[in-house]
């Protein structure tokens, strides 16, 4: 039988994932620096990069990415940051993930069959000259 989590380790990682997705880079940055690992994943499995990358944070994305954070790591549902940012509409964001190694082929759906879906054509454009 597991332990029951430290209510504060709680906390801090409810914080650091709070971090990531308000796009504050500089103090989710701090935290890796400290130690915090750069692929934390909550209990969906998104890491600290999918958040960013699903609420539009590019900075934030490209500091994590730098920090040794996966481009590519899928949650719990096959999904991968680019494939969000795909879906949410994030040029700038997906511009930080493929710079930053992500392969538009990854995940399920993956972020071409994502643009696929939506109509993307500019998108599928860009991933075929990455």
């Amino acid at each position: 039988m597991s332990e029951a989590p430290d209510p504060e380790v709680v906390e801090l990682a409810t914080k650091i994932f709070d971090l990531a997705r308000r796009g504050e880079t500089e103090t989710l940055a701090a935290y890796v620096d400290a130690g915090v690992p750069a692929n934390l994943t909550n209990e969906r499995g998104d890491t600290l990069v999918m958040l960013a990358a699903y609420h539009g944070h590019a900075d934030a994305v490209r500091a994590l990415l730098e920090r040794g954070a996966e481009a590519d790591r899928v949650n719990d549902r096959g999904q991968t940051p680019l494939a969000g940012a795909v879906f949410k509409g994030e040029a700038e964001v997906i511009r930080a993930l493929l710079d930053g190694g992500a392969d538009p082929a990854a995940g399920a759906p993956s972020a071409i069959d994502t643009a696929k879906m939506f109509g993307k054509t500019d998108l599928l454009e860009l991933f075929g000259a990455h």
